[in-house]
């Protein structure tokens, strides 16, 4: 199987076989544009509700985690000092 490249010059070809061809930066930028439009954006209501949610459930879960390492400290603390 043969390779065929229409280049300008060899160190284009070089570049190409190598995987190191840089996209222009306009068409880069499009392309970003372009995947930024397809993205499903969240309502006002639905976003706030989520973060609500995200804040209560860390702080539940920072009050559990503290309760449980407070237990644990005395504990440890009942049997080192058995």
């Amino acid at each position: 199987m043969e390779l065929r490249l229409k280049v300008k010059n060899f160190q284009s070809a070089s570049l190409c076989l190598r995987g190191i061809h840089k996209l222009d930066k306009p068409s880069f930028f499009k392309g970003v544009k372009t995947e930024f439009k397809k993205i499903s954006w969240p309502d006002r209501d639905s976003l706030l509700k989520q973060s609500i949610a995200v804040v209560c459930i860390s702080l539940v879960l920072g009050v559990v985690i503290a309760i449980l390492d407070f237990l644990m400290q005395y504990g440890v603390d009942f049997l080192v000092n058995l």
